[in-house]
């Protein structure tokens, strides 16, 4: 085991960098150093929980030359919104002739648009950072444990499985900028459709191989947001007009992929911002020829009832994207491992510290903005698509570019 900790700049303050926040009380070889945020009174916020989690002696940064410069910050997790992702990258790279750092994270979407996942590649390309793409549902407890046994002891018997499905369901994101289709580059495809593209993918591959897409069927709707009543309620709550430039709220996509024995497998993946239950549901399963398994975060092994005589205030301390407050609900105990964010964090430090490539770079995160790409297309089109189809490098969808208008 290494002897030395890796210190870390947290870019961004949100609601995603806080579920890494948490996730570290569980990483026993990391410091939260700094964190920098447009906002400095979130980012001074965000820098106290990790100081109440004691997982590091955080304090704000003024900015993310400023993070590089400090000695004490070997990595930075970019947790900002999309549309700043480049100015983000673009800034950390700049400052690295004045600091040093061994490697940077970057959530999901790596980018809007296929041009913008290559302008980030590009950036850290040009630097000897090492890179890891933040999936944090891959690391899920119960989606390692079972794809590892599937693949060591089903696939190895029987052959290797043939179909995996993934879904990531909510009532919708907690901040504007995820609604507005050209600041977050689309709506729920390339909002949560990241993580389901990636996730079927992984459970279809088995250990030391990779498998290649070659087709994409894709569909997209807005169920529930455009409606003229639930507009209103987006208008009031969020301020964007759903009305003008909506987003699809719903999006299914197909991936068909090669195998190294040429063999073809299929990944089913569904996302929706329309989707009413107790709150965030995660849910995936894999199938083979005498096998299969299943994983669904609702799940939970815990639920609470609370009759009408209960008054709760509305929040999120039960479940993420919480629905409702009395009930017969479930209870996720600790989101951060749950959701996968724990068991992430752990590979991807003990990677930086070690000189090791991580599981999942920046190489696979413009693999996945690829997928997404094709998928609005192949949506716009209504067909099937080879992957990956032509002039997709310099491909905006309609979403993002405020013309796509719901059937």
């Amino acid at each position: 085991m290494p002897a030395r900790r890796l210190g870390i700049g947290f870019v961004g303050s949100g609601f995603n960098a806080r579920f890494h926040i948490q996730s570290l009380v569980g990483v026993r070889d990391a410091d939260v150093i700094g964190v920098w945020s447009p906002n400095a009174t979130r980012a001074g916020e965000a820098a106290a929980l990790a100081r109440a989690l004691n997982v590091g002696d955080a304090r704000p940064f003024a900015s993310i030359a400023e993070m590089v410069a400090d000695p004490a910050i070997d990595a930075l997790w970019i947790c900002g919104p999309n549309q700043a992702r480049i100015e983000n990258i673009e800034e950390m790279c700049d400052a690295l002739s004045r600091g040093r750092l061994l490697g940077v994270a970057c959530e999901k979407p790596l980018a809007r648009n296929v041009a913008e996942a290559n302008r980030v590649l590009s950036l850290v390309h040009s630097t000897d950072l090492n890179h890891a793409y933040l999936e944090n549902q891959v690391y899920a407890p119960q989606v390692e444990h079972g794809r590892q046994t599937i693949w060591s002891r089903g696939a190895r018997q029987t052959g290797r499985p043939y179909l995996a499905r993934a879904a990531e369901e909510h009532g919708g994101p907690h901040m504007p900028w995820f609604w507005q289709g050209n600041l977050q580059g689309g709506g729920v495809l390339n909002d949560m459709m990241c993580h389901s593209a990636l996730l079927v993918r992984h459970l279809l591959t088995g250990p030391g191989e990779s498998i290649k897409p070659t087709h994409v069927t894709a569909h997209i709707a807005s169920l529930k947001w455009s409606r003229p009543e639930y507009a209103a309620q987006l208008s009031k709550t969020m301020g964007v007009d759903y009305t003008r430039t909506p987003s699809e709220d719903f999006a299914s996509m197909t991936v068909e992929f090669e195998t190294p024995d040429g063999r073809r497998v299929l990944g089913e993946a569904t996302t929706s911002w329309s989707y009413v239950g107790a709150g965030l549901r995660l849910s995936a399963e894999l199938l083979g020829p005498e096998y299969s398994m299943s994983w669904n975060t609702l799940n939970s092994g815990l639920q609470l009832f609370f009759s009408r005589a209960v008054v709760g205030s509305t929040g999120e301390d039960m479940i993420e994207k919480q629905n409702a407050e009395i009930g017969l609900m479930p209870l996720v105990t600790n989101e951060a491992v749950a959701y996968g964010y724990e068991g992430e964090n752990r590979h991807i430090v003990r990677a930086f510290l070690r000189g090791e490539r991580p599981a999942y770079t920046f190489d696979d995160g413009l693999e996945v903005v690829k997928l997404l790409m094709t998928a609005y297309m192949s949506a716009e089109q209504g067909r099937t698509l080879p992957f990956p189809p032509p002039d997709l490098a310099t491909y905006v969808p309609r979403v993002a570019q405020g013309t796509w208008r719901p059937q």
